[in-house]
């Protein structure tokens, strides 16, 4: 599939230089976990706690992430002074699928799945060893424990008795319609006629990264009498997951997505119908405890047990929206909102975009609570009054551009901090009395020193007032994020990047990708178009019937205006982008022609039509458009022709530039026959293009092996079709 001729000397080496770079950067870990264990006086009148940290890093060489685990100490003083250091070695994690401490960290369970059989094991562990070991796949009261994604969880009962989880329904196994057995040959008795003939019957799940995931039941193991129960009373059109327990474990609180008629993809879509339930263990009654049709998750009770913080927002249009902050206060059950919607952002706050609060979010006050979200071109910590509605912003103006909260315990802050030159570095701080906040000062647990050869800014973009069609007051300006190499004696080639989704946001983060590129000497722009998360509500509905215009727009806009203002070669410009990043691309390519000389793109949406019947979110299709959706609903001629005019494949024919297309077979998103349906139209027509077909790959190409491949193809392309930049910046770090 692929066309041109195999790499000269030059690009041979241009190789081994993208190999290295990414091989360099993509080595510094990122912390995945924390928990802070009981802590012990000290002599001194202080206390210490003990920091527990899971990182996860590629391994290149064995082709898999490696997972390891990283202890502290934390000393903190009478005076709230805080210091840390390192308790013990590193250590690789094997096996190990889900961990938690309990809530006096005494104790810690453990879901393991045994090398020899393939079994899962719950266990729990303390200071005298392993005090119960259950095998769950042995029992078979349900299928496989969910490890991550949306349902997911691990949660003691407050009296350390039980555990709390959710796992797969257990199916019968199904048997073919026919014997096929010889004649005489012996069947098992307690084989049922009805369940003959459902071997290849069909069963829905939630999507992209979600496939395994079709009927979740929440599961208890009774760590004294080491058994497992199934809970009952669970809606049936409702899919539970995110589970806690009530205040005096009486009962189980969870959220529960409705999936009747059918199941719509649920990964990065926090618009799908939703509620806070709350199951009595003593008389199996369930209730719903938020609003019926809304969306709502991530349920967390303060430390008291008094009060409830949960996310809300609206049900369908945008994947992702700004959403609530709602608290119900547990014993009246009255819900109220802490903080509401934001339409337009204001310098002190621009609204919640998260798709869950951290795990442990409250203070010790139980009154204040605190969570990471976009803030337009920023991740920032924010601290909130859930009694008087208000929220402060604890980072802004930091220079690292990107804060996530880990854990918040004992008014100790667990966090991670990270800039697109600056890997993430390990951070904790004391969070100061009510109204002191400000004054909270971070001690580094593990600095990651700056990248060289990589420095950045926030450009802002204003959209001129001639724009036909204008979208709501206040949404004619967006940014985007600049990363440059040092400045030589020639000019910088640039590589233009939309986002994906198209609801999401190129937050100054750590990226080894786009650091890599800046070393390589390509100036890189992220481009929050219009839509994007952190600006506000009415700036994601302003994309609303526009996709395909107005955030095409914005993006060629924001290359112009970095190519006029920054020092960068207008002649060597590229496209780079996945998924609506891709949709974006592929639209400039056609309408730009002159502007462009290379695109490479992951997962592209190239038909907006032929994505209604085979992508996992077929109303997001219709949104995008302005179009109203039902389940119900049959598509229309003139919805299709619409679809097929905002689409890239329409426009084909005017692209020139060469295009590389990477796509994963198990896309359950977007179909990868969009990607082979352009390439075929590009190489009938000419014009140079190469198609990588990924046979395991799903919509994020992750995986070690396919994400070095992908982005090593990526960077070779650009150059073969750009030209080597004139300087590329030497590593000199490593993790």
């Amino acid at each position: 599939m692929a066309s041109g001729d195999e790499p000269s000397g030059e690009l041979a080496s241009s190789l081994r230089a993208i190999g290295a770079r990414y091989q360099e950067l993509s080595q510094f870990p990122t912390v995945t976990h924390a928990a802070l264990g009981a802590g012990h006086a000290t002599s001194a009148g202080g206390q210490t706690f003990p920091l527990y940290t899971e990182c996860s890093q590629p391994d290149l060489a064995r082709r898999r992430r490696l997972r390891f685990s990283r202890h502290y100490s934390v000393h903190r003083s009478p005076g709230s002074a805080v210091s840390v250091s390192r308790a013990a070695l590193s250590a690789e994690i094997h096996h190990q699928l889900l961990g938690q401490l309990s809530p006096t960290g005494q104790h810690r369970a453990v879901l393991t799945r045994c090398p020899g059989l393939g079994h899962e094991l719950l266990e729990v562990w303390g200071s005298t060893g392993r005090s119960c070991s259950v095998d769950l796949t042995a029992l078979g009261k349900h299928g496989e424990v969910y490890k991550e994604g949306p349902f997911a969880c691990l949660t003691w009962s407050h009296a350390e008795k039980q555990l709390l989880y959710v796992a797969e329904k257990s199916q019968p196994r199904p048997q073919p319609l026919f014997s096929w057995d010889a004649p005489g040959a012996a069947r098992p008795a307690e084989e049922e006629e009805e369940e003959k003939g459902e071997q290849f019957l069909y069963h829905e799940d939630w999507g992209e990264a979600l496939s395994t995931c079709s009927m979740p039941v929440l599961c208890v193991l009774d760590i004294e009498e080491s058994s497992v129960t199934v809970l009952e009373g669970v809606p049936e059109d409702v899919s539970p997951g995110q589970a806690l327990w009530s205040p005096d474990d009486s009962g189980v609180v969870f959220v529960g997505w409705w999936h009747a008629p059918f199941r719509l993809g649920l990964s990065a879509c926090s618009n799908r119908r939703s509620g806070i339930f709350y199951l009595d263990l003593s008389n199996g009654r369930c209730e719903l405890l938020s609003a019926e049709h809304r969306a709502a998750c991530s349920p967390r009770l303060s430390p008291d047990g008094r009060r409830l913080l949960y996310l809300e927002g609206a049900v369908g249009g945008p994947h992702r929206q700004c959403l609530q902050l709602r608290m119900i206060t547990w014993h009246t059950r009255l819900t109220a909102t802490v903080l509401d919607v934001v339409q337009e952002p204001t310098d002190a706050f621009a609204g919640i975009y998260t798709d869950a609060l951290p795990p442990q979010c409250w203070a010790a006050d139980s009154r204040r609570a605190l969570l990471s979200t976009p803030q337009r071109s920023r991740t920032d910590l924010l601290l909130v009054d859930t009694e008087a509605a208000t929220v402060m912003n604890l980072t802004a103006g930091l220079p690292e551009g990107c804060w996530v909260l880990l854990t918040t315990q004992w008014d100790l802050l667990v966090a991670t901090c990270s800039a697109p030159h600056q890997p993430p570095s390990l951070v904790v701080g004391v969070l100061p009395p009510a109204g002191q906040e400000l004054t909270l000062h971070w001690v580094r647990a593990e600095d990651a020193p700056p990248v060289p050869g990589v420095s950045w800014k926030t450009l802002t973009v204003q959209v001129p007032c001639g724009e036909q069609s204008p979208p709501p007051c206040g949404t004619r300006a967006f940014e985007a994020v600049l990363l440059s190499p040092p400045a030589g004696a020639a000019l910088h080639p640039l590589v233009v990047c939309p986002h994906g989704g198209p609801h999401s946001v190129f937050d100054a983060r750590w990226r080894p990708t786009t650091a890599a590129l800046c070393q390589l000497g390509f100036a890189v722009l992220m481009v929050n178009y219009r839509g994007s998360l952190g600006f506000g509500q009415a700036g994601i509905d302003s994309l609303l019937s526009r996709v395909g215009e107005q955030d095409v727009t914005d993006t060629q806009l924001a290359a112009e205006r970095a190519l006029e203002s920054e020092p960068l070669d207008r002649r060597r410009v590229a496209l780079l982008g996945g998924s609506h990043g891709a949709f974006i691309a592929l639209h400039l390519l056609a309408r730009h022609p002159e502007h462009y000389q290379a695109c490479a793109v992951r997962s592209p949406v190239t038909n907006l039509a032929t994505l209604l019947g085979t992508s996992d979110i077929p109303d997001w299709r219709y949104a995008a458009l302005g179009l109203p959706y039902s389940f119900e609903r049959v598509p229309r001629a003139e919805d299709l022709a619409a679809m097929l005019l905002r689409s890239p494949i329409a426009q084909a024919p005017r692209v020139r530039a060469p295009v590389l297309l990477c796509v994963g077979a198990r896309d359950r998103r977007v179909c990868p026959t969009q990607a082979l349906e352009f390439y075929r139209v590009l190489r009938a027509r000419g014009v140079p293009v190469r198609l990588l077909w990924y046979p395991e790959g799903n919509h994020a190409l992750s995986g070690v092996e396919t994400e070095a491949d992908v982005f090593g193809n990526c960077a070779r392309w650009i150059i073969r079709h750009l030209g080597q930049p004139c300087r590329a910046a030497p590593g000199q770090h490593s993790p």
